[in-house]
């Protein structure tokens, strides 16, 4: 399996379809903007990080876990739309755990490193990948995970955050490049329908793939990181 990933990661790495919104793809006008929407999240996301690391230490380990996961997932790649690909994003776990302000820093990271060190991404269109994959996709995760546990059905919520996640990190990457490239006849929502649409051909199966292992993780630190996991009341501390 490591010997997998790695070549997934390393070795199967093309050029010509580079992950999330490919290096100076969008217009400067665009990709700027992404920018300036962006930089408010990841301020907020340091003063997010701030605050857990400086009252409770003991989940460095646990936040440095959750930023791994989003590198490893999101690194496995399928090309899909020219300038673009689909893959899982994997910050619907970290969403959970930490909220989404700290996933914004964390999927940042993960998404500048991918840019310096697969070629995955780019430096200019990292503003709109993290806006989609670092920003939007935890908010979601967040919020849905807040909405089914009303109903106690914790892996339930886990693997919706998470599909959901994935899934709409594609519906505002497909909105980003409407915008930057509407079609000649129909404007922004053809080319919208058109890049979702080529999208969800591998995306969908891909979401519920990535909710699934988020569970099986999520059960794995039950088990293991229990401790952790009660710090945030995530699961109820034994009695």
């Amino acid at each position: 399996m490591a010997v997998l990933s790695f070549y997934l990661i390393i070795g199967a790495s093309t050029p010509a379809y580079a992950m999330h919104i490919m290096e100076g793809f969008l217009p400067p006008g665009w990709a700027i903007f992404w920018w300036v929407v962006a930089l408010p999240f990841f301020v907020l996301g340091l003063r997010s990080l701030t605050r857990i690391t400086q009252s409770t230490p003991e989940l460095k380990l646990l936040l440095a876990l959750a930023g791994a996961f989003t590198f490893v997932l999101s690194a496995l790649k399928i090309p899909s739309v020219t300038g673009s690909c689909s893959h899982p994003t994997g910050t619907g776990l970290g969403a959970v755990l930490f909220g989404p302000l700290a996933m914004s820093v964390l999927g940042s990271l993960v998404l500048l490193f991918q840019a310096l060190l697969l070629a995955h991404g780019g430096l200019t269109t990292l503003g709109a990948n993290a806006f989609s994959m670092a920003i939007v996709g935890p908010f979601v995760a967040f919020w849905i995970y807040r909405l089914v546990m009303q109903s106690g059905r914790q892996r339930l919520a886990i693997f919706l955050a998470s599909a959901l996640a994935d899934l709409i990190t594609y519906v505002i990457t497909s909105v980003q490049l409407a915008l930057a490239f509407p079609a000649a006849t129909g404007g922004f929502m053809a080319s919208f329908l058109k890049f979702a649409g080529i999208f969800a051909i591998t995306q969908i199966p891909l979401a519920i793939s990535e909710g699934f292992l988020t569970v099986l993780v999520w059960n794995w630190l039950s088990s293991y990181g229990r401790q952790e996991l009660e710090m945030l009341n995530l699961i109820k501390v034994d009695s």
